[in-house]
């Protein structure tokens, strides 16, 4: 069994800063229930951290200390792992693009995946499943627009776009408008008014 959690702490000694260790693609180094049993103790003994079940993540070393990776890393390295989409929520959006000045206390995020909590050391990441439409155009800045205008909601729509319509570069309110067809009817009507009025 220590043969197995050294390889284990070698597979992922091998991988850039915040990449995740899933307990899955271990399978060629022993059986599901050694690999989870080894991904166990180097839990225990601080050498892996559990972000989520059967993923993990090695902490970064420097002369501070130990820590866990940076919540954009580990959320960035999950989303290429498993495939789906991972964005920051509309309240984060929004308070980036300076639509509210409300600060998110928790992170939370929108994925193509299923709902679900990644804990990174003291810090939790709350992934949360989003609608297609609120994925579109996900790491753009037409992206973000999207996603701060669902959180703020049909009341506020329209005057958040007039606001939007104003500091955003023309192309990225262009890439909003033709991305319009995607958006639910209450958007959709808020962004045709704002780009034609």
């Amino acid at each position: 069994m220590q043969r197995l959690t050294e390889q284990i702490l070698v597979h992922a000694g091998g991988l850039p800063e915040g990449t995740p260790v899933a307990a899955k693609s271990l399978l060629h180094l022993g059986n599901r229930a050694a690999v989870d049993q080894a991904l166990s103790r180097l839990t225990e003994r601080g050498q892996l951290i559990r972000a989520g079940r059967g993923v993990y993540l090695r902490p970064i070393t420097s002369r501070f200390g130990t820590r866990a990776p940076s919540v954009q890393q580990a959320v960035e390295a999950l989303a290429n792992q498993r495939g789906e989409v991972i964005v920051p929520s509309g309240a984060a959006a929004a308070n980036t693009l300076g639509l509210t000045t409300q600060v998110p206390v928790r992170s939370v995020y929108l994925t193509s995946g299923r709902s679900r909590t990644m804990n990174l050391g003291k810090q939790v990441v709350e992934l949360r499943h989003a609608p297609r439409w609120q994925l579109a155009l996900a790491h753009k800045p037409a992206g973000e627009a999207v996603r701060a205008l669902a959180w703020l909601g049909p009341e506020k729509a329209e005057a958040a776009l007039k606001t939007l319509k104003r500091k955003l570069p023309p192309s990225t309110f262009s890439e909003l408008v033709a991305a319009a067809p995607q958006l639910p009817t209450w958007l959709a009507r808020s962004v045709g008014k704002v780009a034609h009025g």
